[in-house]
C-alpha cells in the first residue's frame, strides 16, 4: 500500500481534511525454520504510526519520513495468517511538525504542494535468524586508505560469535577478515592495499563520472564457522570537504553543478511510481549534464539514493521543515534528524546534510538568540554523528554555522548576477553588501569570509502548461525563449569565478511551479543536449579521448555501467 491517499494512484483521491487514517491487511505467514523471527518493516508513515498485530500493540512511531520495525514472531505461533491494523494520525494543520513542502491550507498555493498522510513507503515482512546482523555503518577513509565498519547484532546473547567481512572490487578482494562480537557490536577500520600509483589509485574511487562500488558479504559465525546470518551490503571509497573556497572530491576541487529535485509525480506525489521510476530520474540527472541534486524538504526513497550510489550522482539530503519554532518543534525535528541520518549515512552519493532551508522552522533567527542555538545545535549534532561531510545549517540565507554558505538568489538579469558573483569580488565584502532575496548572508561571528559558495538556488524560469495558475520566477512564452534564457543563464553561471557550485531551479515541473527543466511527466522541455551543454559546457577532444580511456579501464574492474 505505498501510495498515500491524496494521490490518483491510491484509488482514494482524498481532496479535503483528515486526522486520522485506519488500514487493516490481513498477510500469508511465510514459514519459519527454528528459531527464526519475522520482522514487520515500515518504509515510512506520516506522520505518527500506530500498529496491531492480531491485536496486540506491536509497534509507535513518530516522524513521517524515517523507518520503523515491528517484531511480529510471537504472532506467527497462532496460525497461518496474521491481521496487521495500522492508524495513521496525521493534523493537516500542525505546523510544529516537520512536513516539508506539504500544505496546510485546502488547496495547494505558492511553493507548497497537496499532503501527503499515512503509509507512502513500502511495507514488507522479513525473516531473519534468532541471532541476526542488525545494522552496519560504513565510513570510508582515503587518508588512510581503508573502510570504517560499525556492526550491531540482535537476538540471543551468544560470546562464540564473529563476524567475516569480505571485500571486493569486481573480481579483485580487497579483504577477507574475521572479527570477534563483543557486547553485540564491532567496530573495526579495515586497511586495504594501498596500489600507490595514481592511475590504480583512482580505479577504485568513487565519483559521479565512475562510481566504483566496493561489494560487501557479511557472516555472522558461531565458533564451529557455521553461517547464522548473511548480509550483502556495498560501501565506496570517497571523500567529500571543503579546501579554502572551493569543495573537494577525493582530494581535488570539483565544481558542483546541481538541479533541485522535488521528488513528486503527477499521479503518486511523494511515492515514485516504480523502482524504474526513481532509476530513471537518477539517469535523467546525468543524462542534463547535472553531477548531482538538491534533494529539497524530502527524504527520499532509499531506493532512489541507491541508484545515485549505482550510477554516479551527488545528493544533498535536507530535513523537511517545520514552519513554527515550539519547544514540540525542537524535540520532533532533532529526533527524526537523527534517524534520518542513522538511516542513510552509508550512502557515498550523498555528499551533504542540511538541516535547515531558508529559516523555515526558525522564522526570526538573526534576532532570537533560541532559534539561532536551535541551528547551531543541529549543526553540530550533525557534525558529531558524521564528521566525514559538510554540513549547510541553513540553507539559502542566514548561516548563523555552516560549513558551505547556500544563496538563493532568482535574480534573472546576467549582467546583476555576474557583478555579484564574478572573482575579482572578496567574499568579505560580498558577505557584507549582497542581499539576495532582501535577507541577510550571515548572521554572528561563525568564520564565513573563507568558506565555498554555492549558488543552491537561481533560475526558476517557467514555461510549459499547469493546472491552474502555474507560475515561476520568470516567465518564457515560447518554446525557443525558454532554451535560450536557460543556456544563457545557466552557462553565465557555471563561469562565475566566486562560485564553488551551483543548483537550478529545478529538475520537473511540481503541480503549480512551472518551472521544471522537464515537465511533471519527465518530458523535457529543450532537448537533452543543450541542457548538458549549458550545465557542463562542450567538451573538447581530448576531454573525450580522457574519459574513453579511463572508463575502458573502470569497466575492466568494475563491469559496465550500461548494463546496470
Amino acid at each position: 500500500m505505498p501510495f498515500a491517499p491524496e494521490t490518483p494512484a491510491s484509488g482514494v483521491n482524498l481532496t479535503g481534511f483528515c486526522l486520522r487514517f485506519w488500514y487493516r491487511r490481513h498477510v500469508t505467514l511465510p514459514q519459519l525454520a527454528e528459531g527464526e523471527r519475522l520482522l514487520l518493516h515500515f518504509g515510512a508513515v506520516d506522520s505518527e504510526a500506530t500498529v496491531w498485530v492480531d491485536g496486540r500493540l506491536a509497534a509507535q512511531h513518530i516522524g513521517g519520513y524515517t523507518p520503523f520495525v515491528a517484531d511480529v514472531t510471537p504472532e506467527t505461533r497462532r496460525g497461518e495468517r496474521l491481521e496487521v491494523v495500522v492508524c495513521a494520525d496525521d493534523d493537516p494543520h500542525d505546523l510544529a511538525k516537520p512536513r516539508g513542502k506539504q500544505d496546510w491550507l485546502a488547496e495547494p498555493h505558492a511553493i507548497w504542494y497537496p499532503r501527503t498522510s499515512g503509509i507512502w513507503q513500502t511495507v514488507w515482512l522479513e525473516r531473519v535468524p534468532a541471532t541476526s546482523i542488525d545494522y552496519v555503518r560504513w565510513t570510508p577513509s582515503l587518508e588512510s586508505w581503508a573502510i570504517g565498519l560499525e556492526a550491531h547484532f540482535v537476538g540471543e546473547a551468544r560470546t562464540d560469535l564473529r563476524l567475516r567481512v569480505h571485500l571486493s572490487a569486481g573480481t579483485q578482494t580487497l579483504a577477507d577478515d574475521t572479527y570477534a562480537v563483543l557486547h553485540g557490536e564491532i567496530a573495526r577500520h579495515i586497511a586495504l592495499s594501498d596500489p600507490g600509483v595514481d592511475d590504480y589509485r583512482n580505479e577504485l574511487l568513487w565519483s559521479p563520472e565512475f562510481p566504483a562500488l566496493i561489494h560487501a558479504r557479511l557472516d555472522l559465525l558461531d565458533d564451529a564457522g557455521r553461517s547464522l546470518d548473511r548480509v550483502y551490503s556495498y560501501t565506496a571509497l570517497r571523500s567529500i570537504g571543503v579546501q579554502g573556497d572551493r569543495v573537494v572530491l577525493n582530494g581535488r576541487p570539483y565544481q558542483l553543478r546541481m538541479v533541485l529535485d522535488q521528488g513528486y509525480w503527477p499521479q503518486s506525489g511523494l511515492t515514485a511510481p516504480d523502482n524504474a521510476a526513481l532509476r530513471r530520474d537518477v539517469l535523467l540527472a546525468k543524462e542534463m549534464g547535472c553531477n548531482g541534486v538538491r534533494k529539497h524538504q524530502k527524504v527520499e526513497d532509499p531506493r532512489y539514493l541507491y541508484w545515485a550510489d549505482r550510477l554516479g550522482l551527488l545528493v544533498w539530503e535536507e530535513m523537511p521543515s517545520a514552519y513554527r519554532f515550539t519547544t514540540r518543534t525542537v524535540s520532533r525535528l532533532t529526533r527524526e534528524w537523527l534517524e534520518v541520518l542513522h538511516r542513510d549515512v552509508s550512502h557515498p552519493s550523498i555528499v551533504a546534510w542540511v538541516p535547515f532551508n531558508e529559516s523555515w522552522s526558525v522564522p526570526n533567527l538573526p534576532e532570537i538568540p533560541a532559534q539561532r542555538h536551535f541551528v547551531q545545535g543541529l549543526y553540530h549534532l550533525t557534525k558529531t554523528f558524521d564528521p566525514t561531510r559538510p554540513v549547510i545549517g541553513n540553507d539559502g540565507w542566514e548561516s548563523v554555522a555552516t560549513d558551505l554558505i547556500g544563496i538563493h538568489d532568482y535574480e534573472q538579469d546576467i549582467d546583476v548576477l555576474s557583478q555579484r558573483y564574478e572573482a575579482d569580488r572578496s567574499l568579505a565584502q560580498f558577505l557584507a553588501r549582497e542581499r539576495p532575496g532582501g535577507r541577510i548572508l550571515t548572521v554572528g561571528t561563525h568564520a564565513h569570509d573563507t568558506q565555498p559558495i554555492i549558488l543552491s538556488e537561481y533560475g526558476g524560469i517557467a514555461h510549459g502548461e499547469s493546472r491552474g495558475d502555474g507560475w515561476g520566477y520568470a516567465r518564457a512564452t515560447t518554446p525557443e525563449t525558454f532554451a535560450s534564457r536557460v543556456q544563457q543563464l545557466v552557462s553565465a553561471v557555471r563561469s562565475f569565478g566566486l562560485l564553488a557550485g551551483f543548483c537550478y531551479t529545478q529538475f520537473t515541473d511540481t503541480y503549480q511551479e512551472i518551472n521544471g527543466l522537464l515537465d511533471a511527466e519527465r518530458r523535457p522541455k529543450m532537448s537533452i543536449a543543450e541542457i548538458a551543454t549549458a550545465f557542463r559546457g562542450r567538451r573538447t577532444a581530448y576531454e573525450l579521448e580522457m574519459e574513453a580511456e579511463r572508463r575502458a579501464r573502470f569497466e575492466r574492474l568494475h563491469g559496465d555501467l550500461a548494463s546496470t
